[in-house]
């Protein structure tokens, strides 16, 4: 099947990489705006922890943005969620040019600030995403699955929310008990459900699919990620007693880790 050609008044489609760092570029203009915004107490006595915070600011953004974008472009076009290959819309279009953006400017900032050791899984994670995103915006194939694949955006609600109460030592907190059950939840159906119906569809249609072994890797280490993620993020909020013989044990360690538990 051949790819669908860009309409002609679209011009950022021919330059899809000019939109992605324009889109960088407006993420990192995000992020110094954030850093005007009071933080906690707690936040603001730690260099490491202001820089977290900074970050996941805009992380929040981010998902807030993505999230509601790529299930609105779904509901209004069903076909991304079928025809994961070959269709695609002009919104559909767009968000993978924000996206990619924001993943640019979000590995910049953990390299040029230093914390690349201590976010080498997010860095992982950035590579993976933007060389799929980018083959979809130079192909114009794949647009659809990289809009389902956004839909784990709307857990990275909770889950950044999550991480910002931690760093504001408010685990006790109504918010935090709260977000933790939405957490597990959106988990499940948008983060775990949208990485394995991807898996699925790619397993299933691999004889034909353009570049179906790198996909099929990708998601195969995705999948492996989010899967160890899960793990640790019950283990911290639902099973601490195990938590807590670890770190009695010394074998938990992630004083200047972004992926903590």
């Amino acid at each position: 099947m051949l790819p669908l050609l860009p309409p002609p008044h679209f011009p950022n489609w021919r330059h899809p990489g000019l939109s992605v760092l324009v889109w960088a570029l407006m993420f990192r203009v995000a992020h110094r705006l954030l850093q005007n915004l009071p933080v906690p107490k707690a936040v603001a006595v730690d260099d490491f922890r202001s820089w977290k915070w900074r970050n996941l600011s805009v992380s929040m953004v981010h998902s807030l943005l993505t999230g509601t974008w790529a299930v609105t472009c779904v509901i209004i076009s069903p076909e991304l969620a079928t025809n994961i290959h070959s269709f695609y819309t002009a919104p559909a279009y767009m968000l993978i040019c924000i996206s990619s953006g924001y993943f640019v400017q979000d590995a910049g900032d953990i390299i040029l600030t230093g914390h690349a050791r201590g976010s080498w899984e997010f860095l992982i994670h950035h590579v993976l995403v933007l060389w799929c995103f980018l083959y979809s915006l130079y192909s114009h194939l794949y647009v659809a699955g990289a809009v389902v694949a956004l839909f784990v955006e709307v857990n990275s609600v909770t889950l950044h929310l999550r991480l910002m109460l931690k760093l504001a030592s408010q685990q006790s907190s109504p918010l935090y008990q709260i977000n933790k059950f939405l957490n597990l939840f959106t988990y499940i159906v948008f983060r775990l459900s949208a990485q394995f119906y991807l898996t699925y569809y790619i397993v299933q249609n691999y004889s034909w699919m353009d570049k179906g072994g790198y996909f099929l890797v990708t998601m195969t280490l995705m999948n492996t990620m989010i899967l160890i993620y899960f793990y640790r993020l019950l283990r911290a909020d639902f099973f601490p007693r195990s938590r807590a013989l670890m770190e009695q044990n010394g074998t938990h360690n992630n004083v200047k880790k972004f992926l903590s538990e």
